[in-house]
């Protein structure tokens, strides 16, 4: 953000966030919807497959959990990302390929 900041001579005291600058540049953050994209294709993927990798993205495997806070899983950031709701209603939706490509598609179009 460095560097949109020179370009709009925003000052380092200025108390702006980053989404602030963003709107002023008229700009997105690319990078970042692009690895979202691929992770969501990667997740209706494997969640077609029954295999181990399902089990594993979802969580559903059998002994205790460690100890602090837990670490942010896949599905959780990716329902977020595509306000899907529920956890559960993004996996239903991997099931069918035309309703997920158009969920992933306008997250992209809305941005992050």
């Amino acid at each position: 953000m460095w560097f949109l900041r020179s370009m709009l001579r925003i000052s380092w005291t200025a108390k702006k966030t980053n989404d602030t600058v963003l709107e002023e540049a008229h700009t997105t953050r690319l990078l970042i919807s692009k690895i979202r994209k691929r992770q969501a294709t990667f997740f209706g993927h494997v969640m077609r497959r029954e295999k181990l990798e399902n089990l594993v993205t979802t969580g559903m495997l059998e002994g205790k959990r460690s100890r602090g806070k837990q670490r942010e899983k896949l599905i959780e950031g990716l329902t977020d990302w595509l306000k899907a709701g529920k956890s559960l209603e993004a996996i239903e939706a991997t099931k069918d390929r035309k309703k997920w490509r158009t969920m992933i598609a306008n997250a992209v179009k809305q941005g992050t």
